[in-house]
């Protein structure tokens, strides 16, 4: 195992590109794909590209606001006092990636973006308390926590088919969540996979090439290490705008009108903590924090940077999504795993049809779009379980997240790392849970 760890890791850090680059080769592969399996024309398949390639607008603006305002608020001297004294969970390397791993684990459960952005900003007051452990381990076990979101509070299959009014609801009905999310073979790979991660990352880091260590000090973000003081300023000297912008009152009134709706909002919708809700509750938390607009705008400037990569990349993948779907390869594959599958083994081949087909649509929604009237006629055909079908999907949409940078751009913008940093140990990590879910698919 520990020549393994060391193996992927060598041959993730010498041949894989930056994850802009990785899109830019994915896009060529599906567009030769398209050519060669279907009857697409090379002319086709550049309309079905330029056509997608803005679809994602929205989301990607959305991840740039987690990002954005998760920094802004780990920014504020209250949330770094915090994180720093629940740090102090770990004194040791082995107990850093131990609570780093399961910390990220439950807070993506309650919520995918939640739990990116927490997981990482607490990995980073870990690594502070504990500068000897492996940075990229720490941080490779922060995002593996989110190998568990789909089957957890956030999950959008099980939330969607829960949903009256779904467009898969005259084929398979509406699907409570107790025979999803609180289904016995859900419940048993979440657990496992809860309780086994962390000492999974626990054995990566003690696998590592000595070699590739690296000391967490190497890194160092403004979102920690920033030393924030109190600007004394002389208000008498001050401009008009000046004082609106150094003005406390502003801050707190616009806070608490934030959070008045966020009250309404919960108090009307009960706990559904969307990734919009979780965006607005960052943002009117880190307006309130920061105490004046002056310093919340200046932590701003230094957040937008961080950015830049999901603004950059989530266009091509939307391209690649949109070359998918619209050309029939996924269609293509999802159909073939089909043809190969029975009443019982059909939840596991839809898992890993479902993981393939994440290499190129990394969208749990727009997944179950393309697999989910594919796959649930076919449960129904040959007698499978529909909700065990539909949660296959959903986690073989979460299980490759592990090696697709898509996902993993908010947690490298925040750690200030490159996807080749963290993804050999990742590979393993992918390897292992295939085992729990598997299992949990095939026998319970």
């Amino acid at each position: 195992m520990k020549a393994i760890t060391s193996f992927f890791d060598r041959l993730v850090q010498r041949f894989l590109p930056d994850a802009f680059l990785f899109a830019i080769i994915l896009t060529f592969v599906v567009f030769l794909l398209g050519i060669f399996f279907t009857d697409n024309s090379p002319i086709d398949m550049v309309e079905y590209w330029g056509t997608g390639f803005w679809d994602l607008l929205a989301f990607a603006m959305q991840m740039s606001l987690i990002v954005v305002t998760g920094y802004i608020l780990a920014n504020t001297p209250i949330i770094k006092n915090f994180l720093s004294k629940l740090s102090r969970l770990a004194n040791t390397p082995e107990q850093a990636i131990l609570a780093v791993t399961f910390i990220a684990s439950i807070a993506c459960l309650i919520n995918y973006g939640f739990g990116l952005v927490v997981g990482a900003l607490y990995a980073i007051h870990v690594a502070k308390r504990v500068p000897t452990v492996d940075y990229r381990v720490l941080m490779a076990s922060s995002y593996s926590g989110f190998l568990l979101w789909h089957g957890g509070l956030s999950g959008s299959i099980p939330l969607l088919i829960a949903t009256p009014g779904h467009f898969l609801e005259d084929t398979m009905g509406v699907i409570p969540v107790s025979e999803t999310l609180f289904s016995g073979f859900n419940i048993f790979i979440v657990l496992v996979l809860l309780f086994t991660l962390p000492f999974l990352n626990r054995f990566l880091m003690k696998s590592r090439d000595p070699l590739q260590n690296t000391d967490a000090s190497l890194w160092q973000p403004e979102a920690v290490t920033e030393n924030e003081s109190e600007d004394v300023i002389e208000k008498e000297k001050l401009t008009p705008a000046e004082r609106l912008e150094n003005s406390q009152t502003i801050s707190i009134i616009t806070g608490i009108l934030g959070l008045c709706f966020v009250i309404y909002y919960f108090v009307e919708n009960g706990f559904d903590l969307n990734i919009n809700i979780v965006n607005f509750i960052f943002l009117f938390l880190g307006i309130i924090f920061h105490k004046t607009p002056r310093r919340f705008l200046n932590s701003v400037t230094g957040a937008v940077k961080n950015a830049g990569g999901i603004i950059v990349q989530f266009p091509f993948y939307a391209g690649i999504m949109g070359m998918m779907v619209t050309s029939g390869l996924s269609e293509q594959m999802s159909l073939w795993f089909v043809s190969i599958s029975n009443e019982t083994t059909l939840p596991l081949f839809t898992f890993i049809s479902a993981g393939i087909v994440n290499f190129f649509v990394p969208s749990g929604g727009g997944q179950w779009a393309v697999q989910g009237p594919i796959m649930i006629p076919a449960a129904l055909e040959i007698g499978a379980d529909t909700a065990k079908t539909a949660m296959a999907v959903a986690w073989g949409d979460a299980w490759t997240n592990m090696i697709q940078p898509f996902w993993a751009l908010p947690l490298l913008a925040i750690a200030g790392l490159k996807v080749r940093d963290i993804m050999g140990f990742c590979v393993m990590i992918l390897i292992y849970s295939f085992i729990p879910i598997a299992i949990g698919l095939l026998f319970f």
